[in-house]
């Protein structure tokens, strides 16, 4: 568009020449205005600590008694009236601070991550050193949450500068080593976490807090030795300690990660009835503590250690949990959006009223001059746009016509070679007659069973490809539509992937290609398991696949399957594919492109 735009001026110089005055009556428009905004009448400052103050009480009230919903919506209100270049920066990284914690919860990462960052400017005005250690702590969890787990240990280090207390950085050594956890460093978290269990640090300013952050830490050192093999004892100790003061704080939801330690335990060291009896206890204690979530993943480890009968029964129950648990996220965000969405929209109005308010007499006395100059530059656009519009417009006909006859062209000279062969022969079985024979039956069958095979892909791979909201719907039917009796499709971190972030050409040239891979597949692997897995690392989507056909032993393999084709589309977008030349149990391939 640009391109066409520029050789469109270096023909036209009338029209450029109108642009040209148009950008000049706009940029003199705009210096009139810049004026008036500077001798505009100061606005008197407000003392609105009081009106905070009882919008921020009502938000901890909303907080403490979980209805999570109402408070956010009272702590982006206090948020709003504050103004942190002048004053009230401590209610404004708080309030900011609680709405991330909220958004967290309910997995809204990127609105938590766009609040947080609104932040940032203002944590060295605050008075108090918690409050950017509290911000940096919440990006880390941010980051963990998402995956970017090198980012996450960025922040957590951070906060741990800004600490002041021991208690608080000994929580968060704690987190840096739950993400060392997240990464498999397990030695490098037992590393961090032993200095800090032997000593009972204690929190000086909420004491009730020094119970429940020793049995996480215990939990997490356990669950360190565990992973890493030949601690048994140790891990055992740790679990068994951390359940101890879970019974001092009589709080149902610290009860369901110590039944879950020792589930885990007893899996690893294998004693299936305390396995089971750990796993029930966990159900149990997620059911009354009403944790959706850990509800739903106790099940799923219920289901893995009861016997195949009671399985039937807890896997109904499963199925319900997690169709609930998605509408009630739904709901969730959608609500939160709301009311973000309508607590910027009061924002805007008022501000707007108080610059008209501000303004009005300035504005009075330079009304004449501003709709002179308006009506000027009112005419002068449209004169313009219309001008490039009739211009464009019939352009973009022409150039419509002719891709669409390059396309006609294309389908024609596709159908003509794939179907024409099927159709002659097909055509010439029906004139021989002796339809009513086994054979001659059988054989048209599969001759129009073919055709309409044929003419359904061109048809795919010609069809319009959705890339605004509904995308994330159509790739998954699309990928599911290969799914059959015999294949099973298993897809990983596809929700992870912000699919709103990656451009639209990227978007469709990402379903071609994975619509010739299960294409591939369906045509020639003969495979029965099918895994695809996405992740985003470093602003780079990685998308690997994987299944159990014929293998790629053969060095014609790529070619004579059609994966030449992926390998040019990928390349198109600066991306890269590793294909698995040497596999004889299996197909696999892995593409990167930057988004």
């Amino acid at each position: 568009m640009a391109k066409n735009l520029l050789r469109f001026f270096q023909k036209n110089y009338i029209a450029f020449g109108l642009v040209v005055l148009f950008i000049a009556l706009a940029f003199t428009f705009c210096m009139q205005f810049s004026e008036a905004k500077e001798r505009q009448i100061k606005h008197i400052k407000k003392d609105r600590s009081i009106e905070i103050k009882q919008m921020q009480k009502k938000a901890f009230s909303f907080f403490d008694s979980g209805k999570f919903d109402s408070a956010l919506f009272y702590f982006n209100k206090t948020q709003l009236l504050c103004v942190p270049k002048e004053d009230y920066p401590d209610e404004y990284v708080e309030s900011l601070n609680y709405m991330v914690e909220i958004l967290q919860r309910y997995g809204n990462y990127y609105e938590a991550e766009t609040t947080l960052i609104k932040a940032f400017p203002y944590l060295e005005k605050t008075s108090n050193i918690k409050y950017a250690v509290n911000a940096y702590t919440f990006m880390g969890y941010n980051y963990m949450y998402t995956y970017d787990y090198e980012k996450a240990l960025y922040y957590h280090k951070k906060a741990l500068k800004k600490a002041v207390s021991t208690f608080r950085k000994s929580r968060i050594l704690a987190e840096i080593a739950f993400v060392y956890m997240q990464q498999k460093k397990y030695q490098k978290a037992i590393d961090l976490l032993e200095p800090i269990v032997k000593y009972k640090i204690e929190d000086k300013i909420t004491p009730s807090k020094t119970n429940y952050q020793r049995a996480a830490i215990l939990y997490n050192l356990g669950l360190s030795y565990l992973r890493i093999g030949n601690h048994r004892e140790a891990a055992f100790k740790c679990f068994k300690e951390s359940q101890d003061l879970t019974f001092t704080l009589n709080d149902d939801y610290e009860f369901i990660s110590n039944y879950y330690a020792f589930y885990l335990y007893y899996s690893k060291y294998y004693n299936p009835k305390l396995k089971k009896l750990n796993a029930e206890k966990a159900y149990y204690y997620a059911k009354k503590a009403k944790s959706a979530i850990n509800e739903t993943e106790m099940l799923a480890n219920l289901i893995e250690a009861d016997n195949a009968e009671n399985s039937k029964k807890y896997w109904k129950v499963y199925i319900k949990k997690v169709d609930s648990l998605a509408i009630s996220r739904k709901t969730a965000k959608n609500q939160f959006a709301d009311i973000i969405y309508n607590s910027r929209k009061d924002r805007d109005e008022n501000l707007e009223l108080k610059t008209q308010k501000a303004e009005r007499e300035l504005e009075l006395e330079r009304q004449k001059n501003h709709n002179i100059i308006l009506y000027i530059s009112i005419v002068l656009v449209l004169s313009t746009l219309l001008f490039l519009f009739f211009r464009l417009s019939k352009k973009g006909k022409r150039e419509k016509n002719e891709a669409i006859y390059i396309s006609e062209t294309r389908i024609s000279k596709k159908l003509d070679a794939e179907l024409a062969n099927d159709l002659y022969h097909t055509i010439n079985l029906i004139k021989k007659g002796n339809l009513e024979q086994s054979e001659n039956k059988d054989q048209l069958l599969n001759n129009l069973e073919n055709i309409y095979s044929k003419t359904r892909n061109i048809s795919k791979e010609n069809s319009f490809i959705i890339t605004d909201e509904n995308y994330i719907s159509e790739l998954k039917e699309m990928i599911s539509g290969y799914k059959t009796n015999k294949v099973n499709i298993l897809m990983q971190g596809f929700d992870a992937v912000r699919w709103n972030q990656i451009e639209k050409n990227k978007k469709i040239i990402l379903y071609r290609v994975l619509q010739e891979v299960f294409l591939n597949m369906k045509k020639h692997s003969e495979a029965t398991l099918v895994s695809t897995t996405f992740k985003i690392i470093e602003k780079n989507l990685i998308v690997t696949y994987a299944d159990n056909g014929v293998g790629t032993a053969n060095k014609n393999f790529i070619l004579k399957n059609g994966l030449q084709n992926v390998e040019n589309r990928i390349k198109t977008i600066n991306g890269t594919i590793t294909f698995d030349r040497n596999s004889d149990k299996g197909f696999r391939l892995s593409f990167t492109f930057p988004i």
